[in-house]
């Protein structure tokens, strides 16, 4: 399962216990994080979308007949065979595709901004682009949407939510933290998956506007220059949180809680460390390895390997598999859960245990990580909030209100549980 997000449902927050709540912030010396991230938890419950196309039928005649065996004419009930021409109905021609803004632009040979802004009456144009932009309109008989041009009073009390098409991976906490913000304000939320590049993007989600499908527009994924789009003055809010493909590269992408991890597992009397990567395509990987190596250096400890992986169960399995037996490692930092899944079960496996042997942590707090055997330590990030703080900036746009300034800031925790302890005190398994 890819990162940076905890998997479809979260497991709800336990108070803090045995470990006093702190804010974010690194050791004296260290630059500051970009997140806040500062709490630890003792985990006390340790036991172990798109739019629809329609298909159909249509026919061209709609009386029934019979061919005729003997001259393959056609026999009607009423008139019989001497049926005439004009009674014969012919299927009506396919309907002319109606003309759009774009169409007119390409037609006059302007932007389409250029034709928004003459369909609004703005003025401040030369004649010669008017007269150009009304021969197009006239040529292609254009008529402007209605429903656009009646956007300031007519609300569909719908938003959009944006992310790139074909992706298996789905940022659910941030969009149920969105989701809940925006019905909390009486709208209902949309959530569509757009193809191609961030020109094509941002195309779609002018015409989305222009049609008044929707009230304003949250995007998780860049769509390109607002201005040059004719956006910067519409309800468009642009988290550039991922890429194409759902990377992260963003706060979400911050690796700072990994020196959060390796503070903890030092106060514990570890000593000596493996870090089982993600997928080196993905920022947050990159971040949480350079974190990692960064503060196992600047706390003068051993960094004993990183492992490449690539956010698989698998991964973290063959990697724990593969450790050696006199290596001397006594933790073992997972880029994400399902690693540290797969680091766990391939420990047992060689009847190594956890934490007794060598700790795991994880990483997002998925569900699962309550109920595996051992439970496992992880790090929690609070998504949901990014989700509200990034709504309630659209919803103020869409209301014409003041803005609120908008923080990105992830808040996170470590949560305690079974899969890590104190280190062994000898070298060897």
């Amino acid at each position: 399962m890819p990162p940076g997000d905890g998997g479809l449902g979260g497991r709800p927050h336990v108070p803090d216990r045995d470990h006093a709540a702190g804010r974010a912030g690194r050791s004296a010396g260290q630059p500051g994080r970009t997140g806040r991230c500062g709490r630890l938890r003792r985990d006390s419950n340790s036991q172990g979308p798109g739019l629809p196309w329609r298909t159909g039928q249509y026919s061209t005649d709609g009386r029934a007949g019979r061919g005729d065996a003997a001259g393959g004419g056609t026999v009607d009930a009423d008139t019989g065979p001497e049926r005439s021409e004009r009674d014969v109905k012919r299927p009506n021609p396919p309907s002319r595709k109606r003309p759009t803004i774009l169409d007119v632009a390409a037609h006059a040979g302007v932007s389409h901004q250029t034709v928004s802004r003459f369909l609004r009456g703005n003025g401040g144009m030369k004649p010669q682009t008017v007269a150009r932009i009304e021969q197009a309109v006239a040529d292609l008989d254009y008529r402007p949407n209605l429903v656009a041009r009646s956007m300031r009073t007519r609300k569909s009390n719908r938003v959009t939510v944006v992310l790139p098409a074909m992706t298996t991976f789905v940022p659910s906490q941030i969009l149920r933290g969105a989701s809940a913000e925006a019905q909390a304000a009486g709208y209902q939320l949309d959530i569509v998956g757009l193809e191609g590049d961030e020109r094509v993007r941002g195309d779609r989600v002018r015409a989305l506007l222009d049609s008044g499908q929707a009230d304003g527009v949250l995007t998780f994924t860049p769509i390109g220059d607002l201005e040059k789009l004719g956006l910067d003055h519409t309800p468009t809010v642009v988290i550039g949180e991922y890429d194409d493909q759902m990377r992260s590269h963003g706060i979400t992408a911050d690796g700072e809680p990994a020196a959060m991890i390796i503070d903890h597992l030092v106060s514990l009397g570890h000593r000596r460390f493996v870090h089982v990567a993600g997928s080196t395509d993905w920022m947050s990987a990159r971040k949480r390895r350079e974190v990692y190596l960064r503060t196992v250096a600047e706390r003068g400890l051993e960094n004993y390997a990183v492992i490449d992986g690539d956010w698989s169960v698998r991964s973290g399995y063959d990697a724990a598999q593969g450790l050696s037996a006199d290596s001397g490692v006594t933790a073992v930092l997972a880029a994400n859960d399902d690693v540290a899944m797969g680091v766990i079960r391939g420990f047992q496996d060689r009847g190594w245990r956890v934490p007794e042997d060598v700790s795991v942590f994880g990483w997002d707090n998925q569900e699962f990580t309550a109920y595996f055997n051992p439970s496992i330590s992880t790090v929690d990030l609070d998504r949901e909030a990014m989700g509200r703080r990034a709504m309630q900036a659209l919803l103020a746009r869409i209301r014409e209100e003041t803005e609120p300034e908008l923080h990105l800031d992830l808040d996170c925790s470590l949560v305690l549980r079974e899969s890590s302890g104190p280190a062994r005190t000898n070298h060897t398994l």
